[in-house]
C-alpha cells in the first residue's frame, strides 16, 4: 500500500510517445521529481512524494522505457533531450508555469537542459548523486560497453552483451553497488521488481541515447548557463558514479554541495530524513512557527504515539496516562494516533493532535496484506517502509514547532527507526514501550526469510547499542520470563539476555483491575446477559485482519447451538468489519466496535479470539476460558504471544484449519465447564511503567 495516492494522473504525448505522470497535494509551488535511468519509475521517489505533498503540489512521471509510459525503440528515442522534452509537456499538462526539480542520477542531463533552455520554468534544481561526465571518475569503469568480453566479474557486467545474456544477474550487481549501505534488503527487492518492467534492450538503447550530444564540453557549457539556485546531495561513498561529478557540478554551476559521509547514490532511498529536510529547507518550503512560549509559562507536556496495529495498544497507553497523571497531575497529554486508536481515546476525551489526520494508515496497510486469517506479518512491517517514513516527517514536523518536555512511543517503529537512524533530531527525552523484542522467521520462509529478520534484528541492535542516549526508557511490557528463548539470528545475541540488558520491565498492562467483577452477576446484569445464558464472545482485533476469523466461528453457531441450548453468541466485529455482513439467527448477535470490551470478555463463559496478545491477556487477567487462533504467518502471534500464554498456562491455542463448525461448537461445550487456573497477571502494570516513565519528567 502507498503512504499517498495521487490526486490526478494522466498520460501526455511527445512525437507519439505517451508518458504517465502523477500529481500530489497542491500549493502555489510545484516540486517536479524528474525520472532518472529507465531502470526504475516515479516510484523511486516514494520517501520524498508524501512529505513534499503535504508543502506543494508534486509531480512525478515514469521515464519512457518502463513503469506505465511508453518504451520506444531506438538510442534517439531516450536522448537527454527527449526527456527534458516529456518534463515540460508534463508540466503544460498539469499547468505548472515554473517548477523546483529534484533531479537523480542520470535525471541530471534534462534537469541541465530545462535549467539551461527554459529559465523561466525552473525555480531551483536539486541534483542527488548527479551522473555527469564531469569530475573525477571512478575508477574500474573502463569495459566496453558494446564488445564482447572475456569476462563477468564486477563493472564487466555493465556491458550489453552480458545483459542480453543475464538480465537478472547485472541487475543484482547493479543494485548491490547503489545501496552499498548494510541493512538494504528491502530497497534492494524493490529495485529488482521496478527493473523488471523494463527491457534489456530497452536499457541499451539508454545507455547509447544517453550520450548523444552529452559529452564533458556539452555539460560544462550548460552548467555555465544555469542561473537558478542549485543544491547538490552527493553521496560520499557512491559506488555508481562516485562523488567526483557532484562535486564537479556544485563547483560548475556555483551551486551548494552536501556530501553525506556513509551514503552511497541513492541517499534519498538510505538517508531519506535527512534529505527530505535539506530540500525541504533549499527550496524554502518550511512552515514558519506560528507562536512561540518562554519556558516560564510552558505547561509540561508529553506527545504520546501508540501503535493502531490493534486496540491492545491504546488500552494500556491509556492507563499508562491516566497513572502519569496521578504523578504528575499538571501534565498534558497530546495524541499523535490514528483509526482505530483514536476510538479508545475520543470516547475518554483525550486530545488529538491535529496533524494526526495526515498520518498514512497502518491498519488499511495491513488489512491489504492479509489473507484468509493469514497475515505474514513480518514482510509487512517491511512492505511498510514507505508509510512508516511518511509518518515520521508528520512527527518530526509536529516536535520541530511544538515543545514537549516527553515523548513516549509504544511500539512506535518509525519513531524509533527514524531517531536511530538521525540521532541529532532528538530535542526531548523519549521513552519506547513494546511487548515483544525479535523478529523470527516462519518455517515455510527459508534461508532467506530467516537471513532478513536476522538482517533485520541486527540492525536494531546495532541502532541501540550505538546509540543508546536515544531510548531514555526502554520498558517491556511485561517480564523477563515472558521473552522467547530463541537467537536474534546466526551470531547474534539470545533474546531474553539482550532483552534483559536493555529494557526495564513493567510486568504487564491490562489497563484494568479484574476484581472490579469479582462478583460476575452484576456485571452480566449490568451487560443484559440473562442468568441462564450461556455467553460467548468472539473477537478478532481492532483490525480487518480478523474477518475470516469471524465468519468460520459463525458458521458453527447451528451446531453449537444444538450443543448448547442456552447459547448466546456475542461477534464483536470491532471498527474495521462490518457488522451487517454477517447472518442475523436468534441467539447471534453481532456488534462493531464496543467500547471497554475487556467487560464483555470478564462476564463470558467461553470466548474464541484471535491470537493477539492484548485480548488474550485481558481473558487470562478476568480467568475467562478460551480458545485462541494464532493468523498464519504472524511471527509474533505464533512465537512471542503463544510464548507468553504458555507461561501462564492460559488459553487454547487452535489452527485457522483446526477452526470447522464441528470442532468450534465442542470447543463451546467444553468451555463452559472449564475453571481454568490461569497464574495471576500483575494489575499494577500501568503504574510501574508510568513510574519510570515520570522519572524523566
Amino acid at each position: 500500500m502507498r503512504a499517498y495516492y495521487p490526486d490526478r494522473d494522466g498520460y501526455v504525448e511527445v512525437n507519439g510517445v505517451k508518458t504517465f505522470y502523477e500529481v500530489f497535494g497542491s500549493g502555489e509551488r510545484t516540486v517536479l521529481f524528474l525520472p532518472t535511468w529507465s531502470i526504475v519509475h516515479s516510484r523511486y521517489w516514494k520517501m520524498q512524494v508524501p512529505y513534499f505533498a503535504r508543502y506543494a503540489r508534486v509531480v512525478a512521471f515514469d521515464p519512457r522505457g518502463n513503469g506505465r509510459s511508453d518504451r520506444p525503440t531506438g538510442p534517439e528515442q531516450y536522448a537527454p533531450a527527449e526527456f527534458a522534452a516529456d518534463a515540460l509537456a508534463v508540466m503544460d499538462a498539469v499547468g505548472v508555469e515554473r517548477a523546483s526539480i529534484v533531479a537523480l542520477s542520470s535525471g541530471a542531463k534534462p534537469a541541465l537542459l530545462l535549467a539551461a533552455g527554459h529559465a523561466d520554468r525552473v525555480e531551483a534544481i536539486v541534483f542527488d548523486c548527479p551522473a555527469l561526465a564531469i569530475g573525477e571518475p571512478l575508477p574500474g569503469r573502463t569495459y566496453d560497453f558494446h564488445e564482447p568480453l572475456d569476462t563477468d566479474e564486477g563493472w564487466a557486467k555493465f556491458n550489453a552483451h552480458y545483459w542480453r545474456r543475464d538480465y537478472r544477474g547485472f541487475l543484482e550487481f547493479f543494485f548491490s553497488q547503489n545501496f552499498n549501505e548494510p541493512h538494504s534488503t528491502k530497497l534492494f527487492e524493490d529495485a529488482l521488481e521496478w527493473a523488471s518492467e523494463t527491457t534489456p534492450e530497452v536499457l541499451i538503447d539508454t545507455i547509447v541515447g544517453g550520450r548523444i550530444g552529452f559529452g564533458r564540453e556539452t555539460v560544462l557549457e550548460l552548467c555555465a548557463r544555469v542561473r537558478c539556485p542549485i543544491l547538490v546531495v552527493q553521496g560520499a561513498h557512491d559506488d555508481i558514479t562516485g562523488p567526483g561529478p557532484g562535486i564537479a557540478l556544485a563547483e560548475a554551476t556555483d551551486g551548494k554541495l552536501l556530501l553525506l559521509e556513509g551514503t552511497g547514490h541513492s541517499p534519498h532511498t538510505r538517508a531519506p530524513v535527512k534529505v527530505n529536510l535539506v530540500v525541504r529547507e533549499f527550496l524554502g518550503l518550511r512552515t514558519p512557527e506560528r507562536s512561540w512560549t518562554r519556558w516560564t509559562h510552558r505547561r509540561r507536556r508529553a506527545l504520546f504515539v501508540s501503535s493502531p496495529i490493534g486496540l491492545g495498544h491504546a488500552r494500556r497507553d491509556v492507563a499508562v496516562a491516566d497513572e502519569l497523571r496521578k504523578l504528575h497531575p499538571s501534565l498534558e497529554i497530546v495524541w499523535l494516533a490514528q483509526d482505530p486508536v483514536t476510538h479508545v481515546l475520543r470516547d475518554r476525551g483525550e486530545r488529538i493532535h491535529p496533524a494526526s489526520r495526515f498520518l498514512a494508515s497502518e491498519v488499511a496497510h495491513v488489512d491489504a496484506e492479509s489473507g484468509e486469517h493469514d497475515l505474514h506479518c513480518f514482510q509487512a512491517l517491511r512492505r511498510m517502509d514507505e508509510i512508516m517514513l511518511a509518518n515520521f516527517m508528520i512527527f518530526h514536523d509536529v516536535v520541530e514547532t511544538e515543545h514537549y518536555d516527553l515523548w513516549i512511543g509504544d511500539e512506535a517503529w518509525e519513531i524509533d527507526h527514524y531517531l536511530h537512524e538521525n540521532p541529532e533530531l532528538k530535542r526531548a527525552p523519549y521513552v519506547w514501550l513494546t511487548d515483544f523484542v525479535g523478529a523470527l522467521p516462519m518455517p515455510d520462509g527459508g534461508e532467506y526469510e530467516a537471513f532478513l529478520t536476522s538482517d533485520w534484528n541486527a540492525e536494531m541492535i546495532e541502532h541501540v547499542e550505538r546509540f543508546p542516549r536515544i531510548r531514555d526508557r526502554a520498558i517491556f511490557v511485561g517480564n523477563a520470563d515472558d521473552i522467547v528463548s530463541d537467537r536474534f539470528g546466526p551470531g547474534l545475541p539470545l533474546i531474553r539476555d539482550w532483552t534483559v540488558e536493555h529494557y526495564k520491565f513493567s510486568g504487564y498492562i491490562t489497563g484494568f483491575d479484574p476484581s472490579e467483577f469479582k462478583d460476575r452477576s452484576v456485571l452480566r446484569a449490568s451487560l443484559g446477559y440473562q442468568a441462564d445464558e450461556r455467553v460467548c464472545i468472539v473477537t478478532a482485533g481492532g483490525s480487518g485482519v480478523g474477518g475470516s476469523l469471524l465468519r468460520r466461528v459463525v458458521e458453527s453457531f447451528p451446531e453449537a447451538k444444538r450443543r448448547v441450548p442456552e447459547l448466546r453468541m456475542v461477534v464483536v466485529a470491532g471498527p474495521r468489519i462490518h457488522a451487517a455482513a454477517f447472518p442475523s439467527r436468534e441467539g447471534l448477535e453481532v456488534q462493531g466496535y464496543v467500547p471497554g470490551l475487556h467487560r464483555y470478555l470478564a462476564a463470558c463463559e467461553m470466548a474464541v479470539v484471535q491470537g493477539g496478545l492484548a485480548t488474550t491477556m485481558e481473558l487470562t487477567a478476568a480467568g475467562r476460558p478460551f480458545a485462541y487462533v494464532p493468523l498464519r504467518h504472524h511471527f509474533e502471534q505464533n512465537f512471542h504471544v503463544r510464548r507468553r500464554l504458555d507461561r501462564y498456562e492460559a488459553g487454547r491455542c487452535m489452527t485457522f484449519d483446526q477452526v470447522t463448525p464441528d470442532a468450534v461448537a465442542q470447543a463451546f461445550a467444553d468451555g463452559i465447564h472449564w475453571v481454568p487456573h490461569y497464574r495471576p497477571v500483575e494489575t499494577d502494570g500501568a503504574a510501574r511503567a508510568a513510574a519510570m516513565i515520570a522519572e524523566l519528567l
